[in-house]
């Protein structure tokens, strides 16, 4: 089933709806640097920042380390 737009104009094809992904993943990406950065801010080492991701420390280090 094709998803609709909010005005039900139309169904989103799958090129709009990769574009939509995409913009989500980068807003995700935004949000996790800005909290990762928090988290060091606040004395969180980067083992507690890493299990709270589920990766690794190294990395959530080489991710977010040199920024």
């Amino acid at each position: 089933m094709d998803k609709v737009t909010a005005s039900s104009e139309r169904p989103l094809g799958v090129l709009e709806l990769l574009s939509e992904a995409a913009a989500a993943r980068r807003e995700i990406e935004r949000e996790e640097s800005a909290l990762v950065r928090r988290a060091r801010m606040e004395g969180f080492p980067w083992q507690a920042i890493a299990d709270a991701l589920g990766v690794t420390r190294q990395a959530v280090h080489k991710k977010h380390g040199k920024r």
